[in-house]
């Protein structure tokens, strides 16, 4: 496996408030002492947003990984213009990642080749990967646990690095520590259990 270049970017500006948000939720971020990093206007913006960018802090590292460095809540923004996230003011949620936009808003503003993959076989990876340099994986978040058994697959997005026939590297922007976060290598039958067998395949 190769690409262990990428840079690491968690969801949240202070990589450390994994646990506090899974106890607490959002409410967990009003305390994060980096919010203004992300691009937020205020800390209320940065809580509401974080928790729904774990498909941008993908992004983020992507466009990291050819020398590019964008604040998360300016590439959200840029996606919900695309119609990637749909923002609901009435009662503030917001849901996305939405694939087909997605990949209208990274193909015309970055530039970068994307396109939605369904139905993808978890062994299918690396041969995935040998077309595209990155695969942004819809899994379960409790992937940060792989001893668990997920309640059910998909709802978050890793971005998977590498690959092998025997093993898959990602980085998970909701790992709670440096070894669930950054370079994560797991067997390929225990990434199947939380992998909903679609994502983003992405390259430059």
């Amino acid at each position: 496996m190769q690409r262990a270049e990428v840079p690491y970017f968690s969801q949240w500006e202070t990589p450390e408030m994994t646990l506090p948000v899974v106890a607490e939720g959002s409410a967990a971020l009003m305390r994060d002492p980096l919010w203004r990093h992300s691009g937020a206007q205020t800390v209320e913006e940065y809580a509401r947003w974080a928790v729904n960018v774990c498909g941008m802090a993908c992004l983020k590292m992507i466009l990291a990984a050819r020398g590019e460095l964008h604040p998360t809540l300016d590439l959200a923004r840029g996606c919900a213009a695309y119609g990637g996230y749909v923002v609901n003011e009435a009662d503030a949620s917001i849901k996305g990642l939405i694939y087909a936009p997605f990949v209208k808003f990274v193909t015309q503003r970055f530039g970068l080749g994307a396109e939605t993959m369904t139905n993808v076989d978890t062994a299918a990876i690396p041969e995935l990967l040998s077309k595209r340099q990155f695969f942004i994986a819809s899994v379960h978040h409790a992937i940060r646990w792989p001893e668990r058994e997920p309640p059910s697959k998909g709802g978050h997005l890793v971005l998977v690095t590498a690959a092998s026939p025997e093993a898959v590297r990602s980085h998970n922007p909701s790992g709670h520590n440096p070894e669930s976060q950054a370079h994560v290598t797991l067997p390929l039958a225990v990434f199947d259990r939380f992998f909903a067998n679609r994502g983003v395949a992405v390259g430059f």
